[in-house]
């Protein structure tokens, strides 16, 4: 058995690229960071992020085109591919970068957006649910005590 499956939270560092196949297939193309903290031996705080280059094919480009901004906090679930070519300079260069599968923005509602821009009635704790599967859908549930626990009902 094989398992090639990859999951980051992290946020954009750039706003999401959109592009079309010739076959007229969407494409969205973007830059997640992660960071890592922890403490030396010396007792000093390090930090080292991590850039992570993401690309959504179809319905989930549209909505990350149209929902991702830069700096938006998001989860990113899909596969590791890694492309292969020669550049016009005759050397061999690759590129690895997950597929995305599924994606859930972990940012409140309103967080990019000025205060008057915010309707009067929204608050900016409400998270941002879509739902990538059925975008139309209601939000579920929150789960029984004998219910499975989903990424999708983790808080962060």
């Amino acid at each position: 058995m094989n398992l090639n499956k990859a999951m980051v939270i992290g946020n954009l560092t750039r706003e999401p690229e959109m592009r079309n196949t010739p076959s007229g297939q969407n494409v969205a193309s973007f830059s997640v960071a992660t960071s890592l903290t922890w403490t030396d031996n010396a007792g000093q705080q390090q930090k080292k992020t991590e850039f992570h280059n993401i690309v959504a094919w179809r319905k989930l480009a549209d909505i990350c085109g149209q929902y991702l901004k830069k700096g938006s906090k998001v989860y990113i679930e899909g596969r590791l591919q890694t492309t292969d070519w020669t550049g016009q300079d005759g050397i061999k260069r690759y590129r690895t970068e997950i597929v995305a599968e599924n994606m859930i923005m972990l940012d409140t509602k309103g967080a990019g957006a000025t205060p008057a821009a915010r309707p009067a009635n929204s608050s900016a704790e409400e998270p941002t649910v879509v739902n990538i599967e059925e975008p139309t859908s209601p939000v579920p549930a929150a789960p029984k005590a004998d219910d499975e626990i989903r990424v999708e009902d983790i808080p962060f």
